[in-house]
């Protein structure tokens, strides 16, 4: 179930990873285009996703270290220290919007970065969700973030525990994958507030769905919540902020237009 080292040392989690980062530019160039984004702003956010991808990983170790440190009282960064989808995604978030709009302010110099923002976080939030998934899949593959042991049909084999676990992972990665379903259905339409809709929708998920979980994930200032419930329980009021400041971003521009018409 989890072979290892089958190309240039990869085993299924590298591949699936690579697989998702790869899949999400192409969605992403799908969409650009359609959205008659220019080469100079589609080259812009992946030169930002590349450098989010690498920031991502250190941010999602150091997240898990500080949770480990949080359980134990040691601070370690080594091999085995793991990782954490939400730190990789904060931090990965964060050092793309430094890329992004220093990169567009220094490079592109028309502030099309700037007034193209919302539209282009739409597109990435179906992307998001997409390599998400894939990651997810990747997860299964390697045996981590596992659910309870179990001898019910639907277990699968880990090969870490030399048992059979609730595979969590595909759950979630079906979860994904339908929410990159609604959110390109939403591009296609051209709806507003997808971001803030992966943000909370996940968010409500992945608070669930941890109760199912059985892994060391660390602990947290708030004993009874896991790291990534209470990290959830952030990203809801960041989305539904999200949501907020693009509603009013939206209504300025309209009355602005009005005000013009008059």
């Amino acid at each position: 179930m989890y072979p290892y080292d089958l190309f240039l040392g990869l085993d299924l989690y590298d591949i699936l990873i690579a697989v998702g980062f790869f899949a999400a530019l192409m969605f992403f160039r799908f969409w650009g285009d359609r959205r008659n984004f220019s080469a100079g702003l589609q080259n812009l956010v992946i030169f930002s996703a590349l450098g989010a991808i690498i920031g991502g990983f250190g941010a999602a170790t150091l997240f898990q270290a500080f949770y480990n440190f949080m359980e134990s009282g040691v601070f370690e960064l080594a091999k085995n220290t793991g990782a954490t989808f939400y730190g990789g995604l904060i931090g990965g978030v964060l050092l793309f919007l430094l890329i992004y709009f220093v990169g567009g302010r220094l490079i592109l110099r028309d502030g099309s970065a700037v007034k193209s923002f919302f539209s282009m976080s739409e597109i990435a939030a179906g992307a998001i969700a997409l390599a998400h998934g894939l990651g997810r899949v990747g997860c299964l593959c390697a045996g981590c973030c596992h659910g309870a042991i179990t001898d019910a049909w639907y277990g699968v084999y880990n090969v870490h525990l030399d048992a059979k676990t609730v595979p969590i992972q595909l759950f979630e990665a079906l979860f994904l994958f339908a929410l990159a379903g609604v959110l390109t259905y939403r591009v296609w339409k051209g709806k507003k507030g997808n971001f803030g809709l992966y943000l909370v929708a996940y968010a409500v998920w992945r608070f669930l769905i941890e109760y199912l979980r059985t892994d060391d994930r660390g602990a947290t200032v708030v004993s009874f919540l896991t790291p990534s419930q209470l990290t959830a329980i952030l990203l809801v009021l960041f989305g539904i902020g999200l949501w907020g400041l693009e509603y009013l971003l939206a209504r300025k521009a309209t009355l602005k237009g009005g005000e013009g018409d008059a």
